[in-house]
């Protein structure tokens, strides 16, 4: 993959400069499975927090770009809902989706036009920001895939980073690792859950592999600049390496591998 500089650089550099403690993240439970109006405002007001603006700060300040204090972060737009390949799907269920919400994704923007996304998830105790991610990814391909399928559903597969976009018993590709694991004229939707069931169906939760603790760095053998990411249905959302929180709210950081679409 192709890697955004600078997002590719440690996620220890955003440790120190952050002076943040490594907290374990909320406990994770079931996700809306429609975006309503009331999950909208409430993801909308997990972003605009005061401390979530703070860390805001300290994180698009993290490279010196911009000082916290002119880091004057904002929110653009409204929440939009994230899909990542379902368990239910690569276990072969009856009727299951390709993919499911996961949490929904809020634009934050600083004074110099750095972009992060602002990962707003459902917890035991209440809708709260579960992690920030640099660049725009969640945002754009939602824009390429509602152009290239109308009416499509936009997922990622978190293995190996890559973009979909499923509709009409098809799957098609939106990024260059999407490209490389179905082709660029994209596949049927049987064909894609072979493939995922043949990568990925020994390492679901409840696995000897999810067991023995190794469920948050699988990432598909054949390359060795890919992203891992998490086994189906084996994370609360930003939990893993390089997660780190703000003490007392709840706010994870990570540094996200990002890669602009082909």
């Amino acid at each position: 993959m192709t890697l955004r500089a600078p997002a590719a650089a440690a996620v220890l550099t955003a440790t120190v400069l952050l002076g943040l403690a490594p907290q374990a993240a909320a406990a994770p439970v079931p996700q809306p499975q429609a975006a309503t109006a009331e999950h909208r405002a409430a993801a909308a007001q997990a972003a605009t927090a005061p401390d979530t603006l703070a860390t805001l700060s300290r994180f698009f300040a993290r490279e010196g770009r911009v000082s916290p204090t002119a880091a004057q972060p904002r929110i653009e737009g409204e929440a939009i809902p994230v899909n990542h390949l379902s368990p239910d799907f690569v276990a072969g269920r009856a009727d299951a989706s390709v993919a499911r919400p996961e949490f929904l994704a809020s634009q934050a923007v600083s004074s110099d036009g750095q972009r992060a996304a602002l990962w707003t998830a459902r917890t035991e105790t209440g809708w709260q920001v579960v992690n920030i991610a640099t660049g725009d990814d969640e945002f754009r391909y939602a824009r390429l895939g509602a152009a290239k399928l109308p009416g499509g559903t936009v997922f990622r597969e978190p293995q190996i980073d890559a973009w979909y976009v499923a509709g009409g018993g098809r799957v098609l590709p939106l990024d260059e690792d999407a490209v490389r694991a179905v082709g660029a004229g994209g596949t049927t939707l049987g064909a894609y859950r072979v493939r995922v069931a043949e990568a990925y169906g020994d390492k679901l939760p409840g696995s000897q592999y999810a067991e023995r603790g190794a469920a948050g760095g699988f990432a598909e053998s054949g390359g060795s600049d890919s992203r891992p990411g998490p086994v189906p249905g084996g994370l609360p959302a930003g939990a893993g390496a390089g997660a780190l929180a703000l003490a007392g709210a709840g706010v994870l950081l990570r540094r996200s591998r990002r890669r602009a679409a082909p």
